[in-house]
Order: structure tokens, then sequence, then C-alpha cells
């Protein structure tokens, strides 16, 4: 699902039985090393790009594209030169 703006992510994100939506900066070139979050999130990538890694995998994801982790999913974030601004969905 490619949403047309914030509100369409957000109402699908709501029907999915997700329970926050927030909006992310994220600084050029920023590295985060392996962490976890206690909750499920669906992230739309609205501006910029990223590359996901988890475990062994790593993925590029760039303006348009999505992506789901399931809690405590151990993963590091590495953003492109231009940073990326994130659509986050969380289920708690």
């Amino acid at each position: 699902m490619q949403p047309a703006n914030l509100e369409d992510f957000t109402a699908h994100a709501m029907d999915e039985g997700f329970d926050e939506i927030t909006t992310r900066e994220w600084a050029p070139g920023l590295q985060l090393d392996s962490h976890t979050h206690p909750f499920d999130l669906h992230v739309y990538v609205a501006r910029g790009s990223l590359v996901l890694t988890v475990g062994d995998s790593r993925r590029d994801f760039r303006a348009g594209e999505e992506f789901r982790l399931a809690r405590n999913t151990p993963h590091a974030e590495h953003y492109g030169p231009e940073g990326a601004t994130f659509w986050v969905a969380r289920a708690h």
C-alpha cells in the first residue's frame, strides 16, 4: 500500500491495529547500531533513504517504500546522504 499522504497512512495503520503514529526525521549519514523496540513497527519512507540490517540481511529502502519490524527484532540503521523522513506506526 503506497499512501497518498500521512492521513491515508494513519487511517490504514489504525485499521490494522497500530495505536500510535508519528513522523521521525533522521540526519544525513546517521548510523544506529543494533537495537530493538518494545513494539511492532510499520514504517513508510516519505523522504530520503536508509540501509536496514536485520541479522545477516541488508536491504536498501528509498522514498516511497515501506517495511515492518516485529517487536524486539534486533536491527541496525544507516541513513543516506540526505537523511530520511519516516511515517511510523507503532503497535504497543
